[in-house]
């Protein structure tokens, strides 16, 4: 078998002659067709660049818009399945017993108090001191970080809309 050589990547470099940019430019020709042809493709660019900005910058939006209605229709199922749970009698007799502590006549409730774990325990909270002090953070950085981060968020924040927590108690005290 013969031992093939792979030919070198590149011939040895000649110097180089300078080249002379009038010379080189005397060899092109152009024709009146030419001109009008280089004439429509710039005058396409400078027509077509703001278009594809403002196709992109459109897109985005959308993208953005179907985002927020994929949260909206997320949070429309959810507020329907809460108000089918409040159209249950039973629900709304064990809700008004667990937050409103209504009970019926007759029946006797009971509070314990203190029931949680001392680690669980909210703590006594240290007195409020006198003295100015100092932050330790450069407010302008903060700034300028909040603003660029809001300016380059993707996503838009959901709207929260629902029930109240607790429902307006009735005016007889039973549920």
């Amino acid at each position: 078998m013969a031992k093939t050589t792979a030919p070198p990547s590149r011939a040895p470099r000649e110097a180089r002659t300078p080249v002379d940019v009038r010379e080189w430019l005397g060899g092109i020709r152009l024709s009146g067709f030419m001109v009008i042809m280089l004439g429509l493709v710039v005058l396409a660019a400078f027509v077509l660049v703001p278009t594809i900005g403002l196709y992109r910058d459109q897109r985005q939006q959308i993208a953005a818009l179907e985002a927020a209605v994929e949260v909206s229709r997320d949070d429309v199922a959810e507020l329907e399945a809460q108000r089918e749970r409040w159209a249950d009698p039973a629900y709304i007799t064990t809700q008004a017993r667990e937050r409103l502590y209504y009970v019926r006549p007759g029946e006797v409730i009971y509070l314990v108090d203190n029931d949680l774990p001392p680690e669980l325990a909210p703590q006594d909270q240290d007195a409020v001191s006198d003295e100015l002090e100092t932050t330790r953070t450069d407010w302008m950085s903060q700034l300028v970080r909040s603003v660029t981060e809001a300016g380059l968020a993707q996503t838009v924040a959901p709207l929260t809309i629902g029930v109240p927590d607790d429902p307006a108690p009735s005016p007889s005290g039973t549920p």
